[in-house]
């Protein structure tokens, strides 16, 4: 639908270039006090999906620097579990005060390496802020019970005891505040932690690890309580696979996560999965539209398409569903695409080819299956061959077909109708994915059996509100989500051995 001229956005000449790009990166460390070496002599590539140009390049890591942070971590972690809780949450207090005051270059530095409109960055640290908060207070409250015992004067209770090393695997949608998620729960209950992010954003990590290192040094406190490993896939199967390494939190795709369970398990170690999922919102006659279309965009766009908890799937009662369809391309027509850092711009770019080829692709497959494109699926920068923005894609489906059930990584939402209430919670559970999912409806019975067992299958089941919306007490998911809390609630348990005592206070 339409050619590239026709947009609203940042004019494709006005983009800027991926050397001033470059250069607002090391101005916005140098702001910060930090010292990420950018040159042409390292092996990774730091590349900005806004040009598709390298920034610079970093010296990664490699499979034996492994087994060294390993051991490092293994020694920081005799001195760190013997640190009473609540002076671990001190460390994690004193870093959240530490984004405060970092917070707008740090999230201009993830805007320019993901791509992430500047909201989104801005919005990333403060999630990490907030993370923090909640697992300062929870390093107070690192409870157990006391049971009652079958035994005359005895007692029972339960002791929560850290694992040691912990692996934290990051994706680059988030390419901080998944690490931020896991680690600072993993810190406050005694673990040290191994980060291996993303090699698509490896100085957003850098600079956030520095961030905290200068926490520690200030605190004294071992350094090697948060380490870094740059670098391909071949890290992250090295700390799935290593022995030293109990417990491994992974964030990514579904399909990384089929890599990492595997190897962790083969060892008998304990992972913490939180993949990728493909949402649904249930639209019913009852709904109020207005709230729906305010409800459904940014979820569907965010990012350009590939978080976790981004809305995949449209599953709108066959009444409205034509109604529906015509609001959101209208909605969809008003959307500025462009320079992720002009502060106008609603959707920014994808993060590399790869990811737009993979849309072209699965649109090719949609059309094959059925499907009416009704709105965007086209590039608005054809004249530039690295960078990657794309119109969000509507396609109306006839049902749920192969391409609707296939993990998308770009900002297509797939649109299908249903005639019966059964039938649209078959159409939503129709997928493996089970981690957000809404109801939009003005009937309570319909918003509660919504959420009963029988209805949606996801960890997060939202009534007249966007899936993409889980407070930080509640993000977790099923089925090939991975089944696990990395964060929120009693999440914190997930990151602790459990114990059971039996203390004989009698004379026998």
């Amino acid at each position: 639908m339409g050619g590239s001229e026709s947009y609203i956005g940042t004019p494709m000449d006005q983009i800027p270039t991926t050397e001033s790009l470059r250069g607002r990166v090391l101005a916005a460390l140098r702001r910060s006090g930090i010292e990420v070496k950018l040159d042409d002599s390292g092996d990774i590539a730091a590349r900005t999906p806004i040009t598709g140009g390298e920034l610079g390049r970093l010296v990664g890591h490699v499979v034996a620097d492994v087994d060294d942070a390993v051991q490092r971590s293994t020694a920081a972690f005799a001195v760190w579990q013997a640190t009473p809780a609540p002076q671990r949450g001190e460390l994690i207090r004193r870093f959240g005060d530490t984004l405060r005051t970092h917070k707008d270059d740090l999230g201009e530095i993830i805007s320019i390496e993901a791509g992430k409109i500047r909201s989104e960055g801005l919005g990333e640290v403060q999630e990490m802020i907030n993370t923090c908060d909640i697992a300062y207070g929870r390093s107070r409250q690192l409870e157990g019970r006391t049971m009652t015992s079958h035994h005359v004067d005895h007692r029972v209770m339960e002791t929560w005891h850290p694992y040691g090393p912990c692996a934290v695997i990051t994706p680059f949608d988030l390419p901080v505040v998944a690490w931020a998620r896991s680690a600072t729960l993993a810190v406050i209950c005694g673990n040290p932690v191994i980060w291996k992010p993303s090699e698509k954003t490896p100085i957003s990590a850098l600079t956030c690890h520095a961030l905290f290192t200068n926490v520690a040094t200030e605190m004294a406190v071992p350094a090697d309580i948060c380490q870094v490993i740059v670098g391909g896939d071949d890290m992250g199967q090295a700390l799935a696979e290593h022995q030293g390494v109990p417990l491994v939190s992974a964030t990514g795709s579904t399909v990384m996560g089929r890599n990492v369970a595997p190897r962790v398990a083969a060892r008998l170690g304990r992972s913490i999965l939180e993949l990728g999922g493909n949402n649904a919102v249930i639209v019913t006659p009852s709904a109020d539209l207005d709230q729906v279309v305010r409800g459904i965009v940014a979820p569907a766009v965010a990012t350009a398409g590939p978080r976790c908890t981004s809305l995949r799937r449209l599953i709108v009662h066959r009444s409205i569903r034509d109604e529906l369809v015509s609001r959101l391309v209208r909605a969809y027509g008003s959307l500025s695409i462009g320079d992720p850092l002009q502060s106008s711009t609603d959707v920014g770019p994808l993060i590399d080819r790869a990811a737009y080829n993979a849309m072209v692709n699965l649109l090719t497959a949609a059309r094959t299956e059925g499907g009416d494109v009704v709105v965007g699926g086209d590039r608005v920068d054809n004249e530039r061959p690295d960078g990657f923005y794309v119109r969000p894609t509507i396609v109306v489906m006839p049902g749920q077909t192969p391409a609707v059930a296939t993990e998308t990584l770009a900002p297509i939402l797939y649109v299908m109708a249903y005639d019966t209430f059964e039938e649209a919670i078959a159409i939503h559970n129709g997928v493996t994915p089970g981690l957000a999912s809404s109801i939009y409806t003005a009937d309570i019975r319909e918003a509660e059996r919504f959420m009963s067992s029988a209805g949606s299958d996801c960890g997060i089941a939202n009534v007249n509100v966007a899936p993409s919306l889980a407070d930080l007490g509640g993000l977790g998911g099923f089925g090939a989500v991975g089944g696990a809390q990395a964060s929120g609630f009693d999440a914190w348990q997930a990151y602790m051995r459990h114990a059971t005592n039996t203390i004989n206070y009698s004379d026998e």
